[in-house]
C-alpha cells in the first residue's frame, strides 16, 4: 500500500461524491489529517469535499465535534463508539451529507492487551440514516498503520456511497 494507492482511490471517490451529489466532511485523529490531505489533492475536490477536523486530543474530540465525555471515559478514545460519535459530530458542523471518523493507536506506543498498537476504529455516517461502524488491526509502522487506516476509510466511503442511496 503506497500513497498512489491513496491517491487513486480518492479519485474514485470524488467521482463518487460528485455522481451521488454529495460533499465529504471527515473527522481524523490518528492519521492527523492523512485522508484530508488525500482527497484535497484532486483537482477539483472543493466541489465535493466541505472541511476535514483533526481531533487528536480528546479535548478537541469534545470541544470541536461534540463527542460525550461519558463516551470518552466508557469506551475510550480508540472505540466504535467515539469514532460513531466524532463522524456524526462532523456531519453536523459541516455542510456534507456524508462524513467518516478514523480514531486508533498508530504506535509505536500506547497499545494495550485489549487495544494492540494497530488497532483502529472507523465510523461513516450519512445525513438521515444510521451511521455504522467497525474496527481493523493494522501491522506495521507508525507510518505504515496510518497509511493502511486512509486507505480503509476511503475504501469504506466508496463502499457506502455504493449502497447509500439517497
Amino acid at each position: 500500500m503506497n500513497d498512489g494507492a491513496l491517491l487513486n482511490l480518492a479519485k474514485e471517490l470524488g467521482t463518487k461524491l460528485k455522481t451521488s451529489g454529495y460533499t465529504l466532511a471527515l473527522a481524523e485523529s490518528c492519521t492527523g489529517g492523512m485522508v484530508a490531505q488525500a482527497v484535497t489533492s484532486v483537482a477539483g475536490s472543493s466541489a465535493w469535499f466541505d472541511r476535514g477536523f483533526v481531533t487528536y486530543s480528546n479535548a478537541a474530540k469534545m470541544e470541536m465535534l461534540g463527542v460525550p465525555s461519558q463516551i470518552l471515559e466508557t469506551f475510550g478514545a480508540v472505540s466504535e463508539e467515539t469514532a460513531t460519535a466524532l463522524a456524526l459530530g462532523a456531519l453536523k458542523n459541516s455542510h456534507a451529507q456524508i462524513a467518516g471518523s478514523i480514531t486508533g493507536i498508530a504506535g509505536p506506543d500506547g497499545g494495550t492487551i485489549d487495544k494492540p498498537v494497530g488497532t483502529v476504529c472507523f465510523a461513516w455516517a450519512e445525513a438521515n440514516k444510521p451511521a455504522s461502524a467497525s474496527t481493523m488491526n493494522f501491522h506495521g509502522n507508525r507510518q505504515q498503520i496510518r497509511q493502511q487506516a486512509a486507505i480503509a476509510m476511503v475504501a469504506g466511503l466508496i463502499d457506502r456511497l455504493n449502497t447509500f442511496k439517497k
